[in-house]
Parts: C-alpha cells; structure tokens; sequence
C-alpha cells in the first residue's frame, strides 16, 4: 500500500496526531468526512456496521454514531466547534462505553492540498491527561483507524474514476 497511516504518540504528552495522505482531492477526501451517507460506509475497523443516530456537520452541530459487531455496541458523540469547508474541522469525541463520563477529546482535522491531486489528512486529538491518551491508544485506535482510511481509499477509488 502506497499510503500508511501513521499514527505518532510521544511519550508523556497528552496528545496524539494521525496523518494520512490520500490519492484524491481535497474536495473528496473533505466530502467522506462530512457527508453521513459516506462516512458511514469507511469509519472504523473491518467487520463492523456502522450506524448515525444524529449527524449535523456544521459549527456547533452534534452527532452521535455506533459500531457493532456480534452483539457488541460501541457508540462515540460529539459536538462540531468549527467546520469549515474543505480546509479543517474542529470538535470534540467522547466514547460512550467508559465507566464515567468526562473523558473529552478535543481534535482538529485538517485537509491539505497536495500536488496531482491529492490531499494529507492531518488529525490532532488532545485528551484531559496523558492516562487517557495512553489508554485510547492502547485501545486498538490504531487499527480501527488504519482499517477505516483503507475502506476510506478504496471508495475515494470509485469516486475519482
């Protein structure tokens, strides 16, 4: 595979950042991202059905989305900061699974035009402590992400041709 996502996690720093470069345009890597009926056909790991429950991509709009997969759910929310077409999107992310709540990530996403056609896709996700940045790394996040940007090439394919 041409594109590897990476996935960079510095000890002791309470963030994280995922950058990914894509063989397509900034406009459609940015459309994936925002429009519910595609998002829901790439994000996260292999083997899992996504569903939106509540999708409103613009400043302060919400959403809300579960994975399943052999009776397990899994549901993640948010609330949309900034949304601003097609250069970055800002917002938090909670999962819906912890024992208590207030385990908020605040990411920013940002889409760079590249040459030829093409687009990196950088995310930055800060946590409340390192504990919890650690603990969502150690969570499997990295394959699910890596799994969901290769479902997302594959659909960026049939968009492009």
């Amino acid at each position: 595979m041409a594109n590897k996502t990476v996935v960079t996690a510095e000890p002791g720093k309470q963030e994280l950042f995922i950058t990914r470069e894509f063989d397509a345009p900034r406009e459609f890597v940015w459309r994936a991202h925002t429009d519910p009926e595609l998002y829901v056909q790439w994000v996260g790991p292999h083997g899992m059905t996504m569903t939106i429950e509540r999708w409103d991509c613009t400043d302060g709009g919400s959403y809300r989305y579960t994975h399943e997969r052999g009776g397990h759910t899994y549901a993640f929310f948010g609330v949309n900061h900034e949304v601003l077409a097609p250069e970055r999107m800002i917002g938090t992310f909670e999962f819906d699974g912890l024992p208590e709540r207030g385990h908020v990530i605040m990411g920013k996403t940002t889409f760079e035009e590249l040459p030829g056609g093409r687009c990196r896709v950088v995310h930055q996700s800060v946590f409340f402590s390192v504990a919890d940045r650690d603990g969502m790394v150690q969570s499997g996040m990295e394959r699910g992400v890596s799994d969901g940007y290769e479902k997302l090439d594959a659909m960026l394919g049939t968009m492009n041709s």
